[in-house]
This record gives C-alpha cells, sequence and structure tokens, in this order.
C-alpha cells in the first residue's frame, strides 16, 4: 500500500519541496517530481542556488539513459518508488508508487483541488 502524504498550507511550495528534496536524498531515496511545467522549471533553477553548501542533483524525465539512472531526483513524469506532486491532478499509477507526497500551497483552489486528490487516492 501506497504511504499518501499531503503537507498542506506550505506558504512557498518550491523552497519547501527543496528541502524535502535534499532531506530524501540525504536518506537515500530516488524521486519523481511531478507537476506543472512552470512549477517543475521554478523547482529546476532553485535546486541550482537554493543552499550555498548543499547541491541536490536531479534531471529532467527526458534526459538520457544514463543520466536517468544516476540521478537520484528525477522531474516530469518518470515514475519513481517516491514521487512528489506539485501539480493539481491525481497522481496515474499512485499505488505503484512505495510514497506519495503531495505539496499543497496555501491557496483555496489548490486546498481544494486537493481535497478532490484525497477522496480519489482513498477510493
Amino acid at each position: 500500500m501506497t504511504d499518501l502524504r499531503f503537507h498542506v498550507r506550505v506558504p512557498d511550495r518550491i523552497h519547501y519541496t527543496c528541502r524535502l528534496l535534499r532531506k530524501a536524498v540525504a536518506a537515500g531515496a530516488r524521486v519523481s517530481v511531478r507537476g506543472d511545467p512552470d512549477a517543475l522549471r521554478a523547482l529546476d533553477i532553485a535546486l541550482w542556488s537554493f543552499s550555498a553548501t548543499d547541491f541536490v542533483a536531479h534531471c529532467w524525465a527526458h534526459s538520457p539513459p544514463p543520466l536517468l539512472l544516476a540521478s537520484p531526483i528525477v522531474l516530469g513524469d518518470e515514475q519513481r518508488d517516491v514521487v512528489v506532486n506539485l501539480g493539481l491532478d491525481v497522481v496515474p499509477r499512485a499505488a505503484e508508487c512505495e510514497r506519495l507526497i503531495e505539496i499543497v500551497s496555501d491557496d483555496e483552489h489548490e486546498v481544494a483541488a486537493a481535497r478532490v486528490r484525497w477522496r480519489a487516492y482513498k477510493s
């Protein structure tokens, strides 16, 4: 069964996700991050610059296979054991991942969409 977690009312989703990914990589997790293209581009930029002392290695789902194998984090629809969702839609094949983490801002539209996803995952 998938370990489903909702991190709700996060004021800065991108920075929060950077910290979450840094922690996941330190624990040895292999993570994919889903979301709309703008959110993923913002996350990509932030991962390069959010910490002066840490670099969180990552690549895009359309990267060459050797890079995908070497990278602990993939941005895009690559399915891994741990999936972080920055999008508003239900993650396809959510039951196949070990852990699913939904990052939800304090925007009421996002909170409402998260409630719909919660019900979909539970059913």
